[in-house]
Parts: C-alpha cells; sequence; structure tokens
C-alpha cells in the first residue's frame, strides 16, 4: 500500500535585507507574484494575519524527496516574489530585533483585531503546518486522539524562535508561548468519535469567542479544506529538511495511530494538564535540555525521547521507505542543533540581533 501523502506549510517574515527588521510588504509581494493564488491542493504563496509575513505550501508529496524538492521550490518561489520588492524571506519563528507588526488589510483580521486586542499585535510568529492524508474524519479523530502525547517532542526539534522584541527570551521556542494566548489553541482531550470532535468544535463556537472554525487553534486537528490531519505545533524549521523530518514523523505517526486504532488500542491515558506541562518544556529548551518522556511522564533527554518517538513509529517509517532518511535527519538536527541554537550561536559570536535575522534570511535568486 501506498504511503500517505504528506504536504507542510511554512511561514516566513519578510525582511529588510540591510537591516534585519521586518518589512510590510506582504500584499504588495503577492501583488507582484503572477503565481501567488495557490492551487486546490494548497500550494503556492499566500499572505497572513500580519503584512510582514508570507506562507507557502506544498502539494500533497507520497516521498520525502520529493516533499523536500517541493518546500526547496516553495521557498525559492517566495524569494523570488520578496526580491522584486526589495525584501528578504527568513525562516524565523519570532523576529529577533523589535517590531510592530501591522495587520493585513482583511475583513476578518479586523475583526479579530477588534475582539481581541494586543494579541493579535503579538501574533508576528511564524509556524510550520504538516497536512497528513486521512480516510475519513472517523480516522483522523482516531489519530488525532492517539498522537497527542508526541506533539510536544516535535515542537522541541522545530524549535527556531528565541528573541522576542530584542531580548532573548530565554526559550527556544517563544512563538509557543506567544500562540498559547490564542483562547482556543494549545493541547486537547481525546475527542473519541468524529461526533465528539464535531460537538467540540461546535461547542467553541457556540461560545461566540473565537470568529470562525479557521481560529480553533488545536495542536493538531482536522483540515477544513482537506481530507487531512494537520499537526500545527511546529516552528517554521531554519533548515527545510528539519521540516521533511517533522513531516515524516507526523506521517508516521498517523499511519501508527491509525493502525493501533484498528486493532482496538486504547487511547494514551494522559491528562491535557500533563500536556501543556509537557509541551511548555519542549518550547523552553528544545533538544538542548531534558522532555517528557511519555511512557513515563517522567524528565528524560531530549534525544532519548526523541529516539523513542522514532522507534513508537518504526513500523510506519520501515514500510514508507522513510527509516534511513529519518534516522539521518534526526542524527543532523542533534548534531548541529536547532534553529534557536543557530540563532543564538549568531548572536554571540556577532553580538548582533541583525545578523542573527540576515543570517537566517534565504539567499536571493
Amino acid at each position: 500500500m501506498s504511503p500517505r501523502t504528506v504536504g507542510v506549510e511554512e511561514e516566513f517574515l519578510l525582511l529588510d535585507p540591510d537591516s534585519g527588521r521586518p518589512r510590510a510588504v506582504g500584499g504588495a509581494v503577492l501583488a507582484a507574484w503572477d503565481s501567488a493564488e495557490p492551487d486546490a491542493d494548497g500550494a503556492g504563496l499566500t499572505g497572513e494575519l500580519h503584512r510582514e509575513q508570507l506562507e507557502t505550501g506544498t502539494r500533497p508529496c507520497r516521498t520525502l524527496d520529493e516533499l523536500g524538492a517541493q518546500l526547496r521550490t516553495t521557498r525559492a518561489e517566495a524569494t523570488a516574489a520578496a526580491a522584486r520588492l526589495g525584501a528578504a524571506v527568513a525562516p524565523l519563528g519570532t523576529s529577533p530585533l523589535p517590531v510592530e507588526p501591522t495587520v493585513s488589510p482583511v475583513e476578518r483580521y479586523a475583526r479579530m483585531v477588534q475582539r481581541f486586542g494586543i494579541t493579535v499585535d503579538d501574533q508576528l510568529t511564524c509556524g510550520c503546518h504538516v497536512h497528513v492524508a486521512i480516510g475519513s474524519a472517523e480516522e483522523g479523530v482516531a489519530a488525532l486522539d492517539r498522537i497527542r502525547p508526541w506533539l510536544a517532542p516535535l515542537l522541541a526539534l522545530s524549535a527556531n524562535s528565541p528573541f522576542w522584541q530584542g531580548t532573548d527570551s530565554g526559550h527556544d521556542s517563544f512563538r509557543s508561548q506567544v500562540w498559547s494566548r490564542w483562547p482556543s489553541a494549545g493541547a486537547y482531550a481525546p475527542f473519541g468519535s468524529a461526533q465528539g470532535y464535531r460537538e467540540f468544535v461546535d461547542g467553541v463556537l457556540a461560545t461566540d469567542t473565537v470568529l470562525d472554525e479557521g481560529m480553533v487553534y488545536l495542536d493538531a486537528r482536522l483540515s477544513r479544506d482537506h481530507p487531512t490531519l494537520e499537526v500545527r505545533v511546529a516552528d517554521v524549521c531554519r533548515d527545510p529538511d528539519d521540516a521533511v523530518l517533522v513531516a515524516a514523523l507526523v506521517r508516521g505517526l498517523v499511519e501508527t495511530a491509525v493502525r493501533g486504532w484498528r486493532a482496538g488500542g486504547e487511547v494514551p491515558p494522559v491528562r491535557t494538564e500533563v500536556l501543556r506541562l509537557a509541551a511548555w518544556r519542549a518550547g523552553r529548551s528544545g533538544v538542548t535540555g531534558d522532555l517528557l518522556h511519555p511512557a513515563t511522564w517522567r524528565p528524560a533527554p531530549a534525544a532519548d525521547v526523541l529516539g523513542a518517538l522514532v522507534a513508537h513509529v518504526a513500523d510506519a517509517l520501515d514500510e514508507a521507505g522513510d527509516r534511513t532518511a529519518v534516522d539521518a535527519l534526526l542524527a543532523g538536527v542533534l548534531g548541529r542543533g536547532t534553529g534557536a541554537q543557530r540563532q543564538r550561536a549568531v548572536r554571540e559570536r556577532t553580538g548582533s540581533l541583525a545578523a542573527v535575522a540576515q543570517d537566517a534570511a534565504l539567499p536571493a535568486p
């Protein structure tokens, strides 16, 4: 049987290449780019909540090689589009330099500002969203319920946002802290069934707290627009290989979860509050400290927890032909470090946050 398709959406900062400061040119970049409109699969370039951002999306891919090539293509397209306006594209979860972001001129975003105030201003953050194909909503919810313990390690792998408003936040992923300010974001309890998931979403909407279903910002959810399960926990990755790794592990988690459901396996009995603690720790230290191990919910070295994740999905990785690549990509992250480690190393070497931003900018075509 062919492996499930997987696709990735990435959000990027638009920077002034000389100063490293974010530039509010998102709408102008899209207007100048002939192929900005996404296709039916979501591939292409789109705008985001703030004008200092741009989002890309790949097409659904069967192999990791195909996904890696797509990620490099979409990054190159975004870079070329921004270059027309004299801007650079940077895979940074947050801006290292202070910034006062500007909301994109979209009616929905204006309503968000009216309702959520300064929380919207603070959301100049860039994430990586992985979509994995599912056969039905029932299958998707079975997977959502069973992947919960392993989402925090994915955040640790992708951590790429240590700086906030010109200061070292003390977190490897401060984006995850900022994102948690949305009332509908973060970890979730098991839903039990597709009906249970639908009742949850309808209940959230009935509170009239969020504007619409698109603001159900759980760490993982069913996509509104595609027959996919969407995992939203990761920072945008500095290196496209890291995004490939996260995507491969997400696909492995979904496949493993669905097989467990079909075999009658139980949902792991972990409280949502513990998952929040696990996510906090993952965002705090990335892969450089301890994470909570899903087998014990006690601290363990990040490398051990990530090794346990790979072991958990090993059969799915082997059948998809992904195991060798995942082992190599994981060794790469643990060897050279995450984007957060790279940013801090540049800051230590240069003493300049502008240099941190410029170091992350993708090379112009």
